[in-house]
């Protein structure tokens, strides 16, 4: 499966996760910031866009069963992006989890959580 959104400066993608790898592609826009959590605690950031000189990665894979989110990197801008998932997405693959969760899963990334979620 494969979607197309719009994310803005104003918001951002809230920490979750499916079973399968998705493959996050940057079609135009501000680039975007992807943390990615797994399952051991291990935290990476990402930065997605087309600025090669600046180590920018125009698509990720993130692994299936890691905890993930995104934002706009520049103020008052957009990124238009899309999602491929294989197999393909199902609602029942997927998990919002709550703040607390997440904090006393990993307490070593409490800031981060705290900005990534929606409570």
């Amino acid at each position: 499966t494969c979607i197309y959104f719009l994310l803005t400066s104003d918001e951002f993608s809230a920490f979750h996760k499916i079973k399968q790898d998705e493959i996050w592609h940057f079609h135009e826009g501000s680039p975007i910031r992807l943390h990615t959590i797994s399952e051991e605690g291990n935290h990476q950031e990402y930065c997605i866009g087309t600025n090669f000189l600046e180590d920018q990665k125009p698509q990720l894979i993130v692994p299936g069963n890691h905890w993930f989110a995104a934002s706009v990197i520049e103020t008052n801008s957009y990124a238009l992006v899309s999602c491929t998932v294989s197999p393909g997405f199902d609602f029942s693959d997927f998990v919002l989890p709550s703040r607390e969760y997440l904090v006393s899963k990993y307490p070593q990334h409490k800031q981060l959580i705290h900005q990534y979620t929606l409570k």
